[in-house]
């Protein structure tokens, strides 16, 4: 399957990396979708440098099957961008697996996917998840249909574990 992983500077370098190597060890293809095409986004540890496969503006969400959103800084740079918040949203409108980690969840937030929804996220964010009428719990992983979330980089194995197993329900039903 196609992945669109939407990355901006700031990312926390584990959250990108453990996910994005576990999808890619599966056999699905993660593209690095950031603000500008051929860009190199840098992790907030420093550890992880990546090079935007393609612009906001020349995505599709009709060409992925997934959409992946690592933590860090990076979801709070991306949600200023209507077009990164509209992309963001039609995963949700047509019942797409959509993973995110740690931070990941503002991202859902601004797109106002989340009412009615059950997820997890960084401990400094579950209060303002509530807001959204989201029921948020503060576990590892959290799968509700199409969403898995995690907190952070200590939960990584289950939030991996998790999402592929998504993506192999979701081929088997093809």
């Amino acid at each position: 399957m196609r992945i669109a992983c939407l990355l901006d500077s700031g990312f926390e370098d584990s959250e990108f990396r453990k996910p994005r190597d576990a999808f890619v060890n599966a056999g699905h293809d993660v593209v690095v979708i950031g603000l500008q095409r051929n860009n190199t986004v840098e992790g907030y540890r420093g550890t992880e440098r990546v090079q935007t496969d393609m612009s906001i503006e020349d995505a599709s969400p009709d060409d992925f099957d997934a959409l992946f959103i690592p933590g860090g800084y990076s979801p709070d740079h991306l949600r200023i961008n209507p077009q990164v918040v509209a992309f963001t949203r039609s995963f949700f409108d047509k019942d797409r697996p959509v993973f995110a980690v740690c931070h990941g969840p503002q991202l859902l937030m601004t797109a106002r996917v989340l009412d009615g929804r059950s997820l997890t996220a960084w401990p400094t964010i579950q209060d303002d998840l509530r807001y959204t009428n989201a029921t948020v719990r503060d576990s590892e992983v959290v799968v509700d249909r199409n969403l898995v979330t995690s907190r952070k980089p200590d939960d990584l194995e289950a939030f991996s574990r998790e999402s592929l197993l998504l993506l192999e329900q979701v081929g088997a039903a093809r």
